[in-house]
C-alpha cells in the first residue's frame, strides 16, 4: 500500500507540474507516466528534460507567428500607402489628359481601339487647335470666293444671298477663335471651358462645310468628271472618303496623288487598303514626328516626302514583288528608292479602299491622330511601274498624263463620309 501511495503522489505531482507549465499556451494534451518508489529517477528527469524542450519550441514557435502577424500588418500598412499615392497620380493624369497634353506614342496604334471622338482636339494644345480652326476657316473663305467668281458668271440671287450668309457666319467665327486667342493669352479660361468652345465651333464648322457644298454642287455639272479634290479640313476619326471599287491581285503596282497639306506634325493617312486578316495590306502614313512610310503587308519603308508646306505636292510610289523593289517621287523627280520590301507578296484582293484614314480594322478603327488633314485629288492606281516619263507628266499635268487602270480619279468612283467635302481641283490650273 505505501508504495501505490507513492506512485499516485508522483503521478499527481507530475500532473500538477505539467498543467501549471502549459497554461500560458492554450490547451495541451498531458501524457502522465507513473514512476515507482524504487524506480531510477534518472529515468524522471529525462522526462522532465523533454517536457522542457517541448515547451521551449512552442514558446519559439508562438514567437514566430506573433512576429509573422506583425510584418503582415506592416505590410498591409505599407500597401495602403502605396495604393493611396498611386490612386493621386492617376487622378493627376487624369486632370493633365483633360486640359489637353499631347499624348505621346511610339508606333502605330494597335487594332481594337476604335474609341468614337470628335477628333484628337483633346490630344492636342488649345494653341494648335485654335490654329488649325484659323486654317479651316481661311479654307472655307477660299471656297467662298470661288464660290463668288461663279456666282458673277451664273446670277442667282438665292445663291448670292446664301453666300452672304455664310460670309457672316465665317466672320462671326473668327471673332470667336480671335477670342479665345486672346483668353490664352491672358491665361484665362480651363480645360472644360476650352472643350465647350471646340465643340461650339466644330459644329459650326461642320454645318458651313454642309451648306458649301450644296452650293458646289452647283459647280458639278460644269466641269470634268476627274477635276475635283477632297478636303479634309480637320484631324477627326468620322471624315473620309471610300473607293467603291476594290483592288485586285497585284505583283507591282504604282500609286500617284496630288496632296496639299499644312499640318504638324505629321499630315496624317492620305489612304489605307485593308484585306481580311491584313489591316496594313496597303498604307501611306505620316504619323507623328516619323517621315513619311508606306506599310506593304505590315512592312515598313521610309519615304523621302516634305509636303507640309500647305502647297500641292504629286506624289508616286512605285513597287514590284520580285525583291520588294520600290522608288519614290516627289513633283516629277525621283527622290528615294530601295528593295527587300515585303519581297513576293503580291497584294492580296478584296479589301476595303479608304482616303484620309488608317484601318485598324477591315473598313473601320480609325484613329483621329492618324487622320488625314489637308486637301488631295488625282489619286490613280496602275499595276505596273510606271516609267519616270509617265511620272513626270502627271507631275506637271501634261495632256498625256495616264489614268489609272485599276483605280482611275472620278467623283462617280468615290464615296464620302462625316464632313469631307468635294470641289474644284486648283493644282493644275495653277500650274497651267
Amino acid at each position: 500500500m505505501p508504495a501505490r501511495g507513492a506512485v499516485r503522489t508522483w503521478a499527481l505531482l507530475a500532473l500538477w507540474l505539467l498543467s501549471g507549465r502549459a497554461q500560458d499556451f492554450g490547451p495541451t494534451r498531458f501524457i502522465c507516466t507513473s514512476v515507482p518508489v524504487d524506480a531510477d529517477m534518472c529515468a524522471a528527469s529525462v522526462a522532465a528534460g523533454g517536457a522542457e524542450e517541448l515547451r521551449s519550441n512552442v514558446l519559439q514557435l508562438r514567437e514566430t507567428v506573433l512576429q509573422q502577424k506583425e510584418t503582415i500588418l506592416s505590410q498591409k500598412e505599407t500597401i495602403r500607402e502605396l495604393t493611396t499615392k498611386l490612386g493621386r497620380c492617376e487622378s493627376q493624369s487624369t486632370l493633365d489628359a483633360g486640359a489637353g497634353e499631347t499624348r505621346v506614342t511610339g508606333g502605330r496604334k494597335q487594332p481594337g481601339s476604335s474609341k468614337n471622338t470628335m477628333g484628337d482636339l483633346s490630344r492636342t494644345p488649345a494653341a494648335e487647335t485654335l490654329s488649325q480652326l484659323g486654317q479651316t476657316l481661311q479654307s472655307l473663305k477660299t471656297r467662298l470666293e470661288n464660290l463668288e467668281q461663279y456666282s458673277r458668271l451664273n446670277s442667282s440671287s438665292q445663291t448670292n444671298s446664301l453666300k452672304d450668309l455664310l460670309q457672316n457666319k465665317i466672320d462671326d467665327l473668327e471673332r470667336q477663335v480671335l477670342s479665345r486667342v486672346n483668353s490664352l493669352e491672358e491665361g484665362k479660361g480651363g480645360p472644360k471651358n476650352d472643350t465647350e468652345e471646340r465643340v461650339k465651333i466644330e459644329s459650326a464648322l461642320t454645318s458651313l462645310h454642309q451648306r458649301i457644298s450644296e452650293l458646289e454642287k452647283g459647280q458639278k455639272d460644269n466641269r470634268p468628271g476627274d477635276k475635283f479634290q477632297l478636303t479634309f479640313p480637320l484631324r477627326t476619326n468620322y471624315m473620309y472618303a471610300k473607293v467603291k471599287k476594290s483592288l485586285p491581285e497585284m505583283y507591282a503596282f504604282t500609286v500617284c496623288m496630288w496632296l496639299k497639306s499644312s499640318a504638324a506634325p505629321g499630315v496624317g493617312t492620305p489612304f489605307s487598303y485593308a484585306v481580311p486578316g491584313q489591316a496594313n495590306e496597303l498604307v501611306l502614313i505620316e504619323w507623328g514626328n516619323n517621315p513619311m512610310e508606306i506599310l506593304i503587308n505590315d512592312k515598313v519603308a521610309k519615304l523621302p516626302f516634305v509636303i507640309n508646306d500647305g502647297k500641292w505636292h504629286h506624289i508616286c510610289v512605285t513597287w514590284t514583288t520580285r525583291d520588294g523593289v520600290w522608288e519614290a517621287y516627289q513633283d516629277g523627280t525621283q527622290g528615294g528608292s530601295g528593295e527587300n520590301l515585303a519581297p513576293y507578296h503580291p497584294i492580296k484582293p478584296q479589301g476595303v479602299l479608304v482616303l484620309g484614314q488608317e484601318q485598324d480594322t477591315l473598313g473601320g478603327g480609325f484613329d483621329a491622330t492618324q487622320a488625314f488633314v489637308g486637301e488631295l485629288a488625282h489619286f490613280n492606281i496602275w499595276d505596273r511601274k510606271l516609267t519616270p516619263g509617265e511620272v513626270y507628266n502627271l507631275a506637271t499635268c501634261s495632256s498625256k498624263a495616264l489614268s489609272g487602270n485599276v483605280i482611275a480619279w472620278a467623283e462617280s468612283h468615290i464615296e464620302i463620309f462625316g464632313g469631307a467635302t468635294k470641289w474644284t481641283f486648283e493644282a493644275c490650273r495653277q500650274i497651267n
